[in-house]
């Protein structure tokens, strides 16, 4: 059998961590091949090494039979290597079609860029494996699933053969996840070869011939995917067995905790994204928020965390009016905020790990006197946070967060926001690009702050992590919210249709 990819015996070490030890990956021409491991497990710097981005310590890579040395991205290009990377690296104030030409721009006499033969291509290609972009839209106006559309327009304009998703279905909806999974067997089809990153173990059943498990950074092995149950990649995976159902009791309902009346915003466009919002959350429940994203989940928890400024309405905390409060003080108030974009919200990447910890305490004891910072306790608290809740990082606390991988990254948040006790604790995309062991571990603490009679806000584009981990949940559709239901007593394809804006009559307000 020629592979079309064959990375052998692959090492690639960064100081402190073995990422890659001996690793060997062989991919068969025109398949869908998954590669499976938990967070920080090496996946990504494997292809980072395929696409040029890092030389290998260790081991070879033959492209079509052919021992190839790929120095950097673009010899991997000329090889007809594409790489999608988790997060998208686009120029947001260029156009779809600018971005896709940047680096191999069409020339005119004269040595202009041709733009309009680049966007009749990017059209053309757009229309044949129906990806619906528009040549010249502005990536800053489009939506995500849009924009990584657009990566694999970038990929098919360089005529790449071998292509490579890195946790592509992170940030899409349940339907662009469909759309995708379309379009990746549609590319193979045509004979492409596409290798995958990902945790979720459904799309790999649903698209993948072959899967490659790696456990913190060795290669465990490669299964034929119709031959093994999710479950027995998950055990693989994570090396024990990992329960899906979560066990938990019935919550015990306090007082009200959160209290949101009639909220009014409008987004960064000026358009009215939440109409009259209202909802309560109470003690010792999670309250699930389900719904396609852009219906005005990010502004709902601008309001409340004080990232932005309601137009109209009142949020209370505990009965308290907090809406004029800025955000240190409802910090201080009780509120604890489990962001939905780590980077731009949750940490500062160039900080270390144990200077990430206390951004939000950083001026209070035992952390600092004076204005002068106790490393000593802050390096205590580090070390705690970091056994606790199995922060995994190349060099411990004076780890740059930027280092690390995304799990481990939103592990660190997680253990920040929780260890500060807050009555109200919002949890946005808590599991986005976490693996089953981690989201297990992240769903347990949610329901642990719960029980200790906090009030939980979890939202989340994932249905099945609404359903399994909600008390109660609100769908929220256009800006308002559409029904309230009882986890107990709903289903996913009731809330499918109220986040479809269908039968908003149903559910009682």
């Amino acid at each position: 059998m020629e592979y079309v990819i064959e990375m052998l015996n692959i090492t690639k070490e960064f100081p402190g961590i073995k990422a890659n030890d001996n690793i060997t990956l062989q991919v068969e021409p025109g398949e869908i091949h998954a590669l499976l491991g938990e967070n920080g497990a090496g996946k990504s710097t494997l292809m980072s090494v395929l696409f040029g981005l890092y030389k290998p310590d260790g081991g070879c890579i033959k492209v079509r039979g052919k021992e190839v040395k790929i120095t950097d991205p673009n010899v991997a290009t000329e090889l007809g290597i594409g790489m999608v990377h988790q997060h998208f690296k686009l120029v947001h104030n260029f156009t779809v079609t600018e971005n896709i030409i940047l680096g191999s721009e069409p020339k005119l006499f004269g040595g202009r860029v041709d733009i309009k033969k680049a966007a009749k291509r990017v059209a053309e290609l757009s229309d044949r494996y129906n990806l619906h972009v528009d040549p010249y839209a502005k990536i800053e106006d489009i939506s995500v699933g849009m924009q990584q559309r657009v990566e694999i327009l970038k990929m098919l304009y360089r005529d790449a053969e071998i292509l490579i998703f890195d946790e592509p279905t992170a940030v899409l909806t349940p339907q662009e996840i469909e759309h995708l999974m379309q379009i990746m067997k549609q590319l193979t089809a045509e004979g492409k070869s596409i290798i995958i990153i990902t945790h979720k173990l459904k799309e790999i059943k649903a698209v993948a011939k072959h899967c490659t498990i790696i456990r913190k950074g060795k290669g465990i092995g490669t299964v034929v995917v119709d031959e093994v149950s999710e479950q027995d990649l998950a055990d693989l995976m994570v090396g024990r067995k990992v329960t899906f159902k979560l066990d938990k009791e019935e919550a015990k309902v306090g007082a009200p905790i959160l209290e949101v009346e009639n909220l009014c915003v409008k987004n960064a466009r000026g358009v009215e994204a939440l109409k009259n919002l209202s909802l309560t959350l109470r003690e010792g429940e999670i309250l699930g928020v389900a719904g396609i994203e852009g219906n005005g989940q990010t502004e709902l928890i601008e309001a409340i965390t004080g990232l932005k400024p309601a137009d109209s309405g009142v949020v209370k905390l505990n009965g308290k009016d907090i809406s004029k409060m800025s955000v240190r003080q409802r910090t201080e108030a009780g509120i604890g905020h489990i962001p939905e974009d780590r980077h731009k919200h949750g940490l500062v990447l160039e900080y270390s790990l144990e200077d990430n910890f206390i951004l939000q305490t950083y001026y209070q004891q035992p952390f600092s006197k004076g204005g002068v910072l106790n490393r000593k306790a802050i390096r205590e608290q580090s070390e705690t946070l970091i056994e606790r809740f199995d922060v995994r990082s190349g060099q411990g606390s004076i780890t740059t967060t930027r280092s690390m991988s995304g799990g481990n990254q939103q592990k660190a948040i997680i253990g920040r926001e929780v260890v500060r006790s807050p009555k109200l604790l919002i949890a946005a995309q808590p599991t986005r690009g976490l693996d089953v062991g981690a989201i297990e571990y992240v769903h347990r603490e949610l329901i642990a702050e719960r029980d200790k009679g906090r009030g939980v806000l979890l939202i989340s584009l994932e249905l099945d992590e609404i359903l399994n981990v909600s008390d109660r949940i609100a769908v929220i559709y256009e800006g308002e919210i559409v029904g309230i239901l009882e986890t107990a007593k709903t289903n996913e394809q009731e809330i499918g249709l109220l986040m479809a804006g269908a039968g908003r009559e149903r559910g009682e307000q």
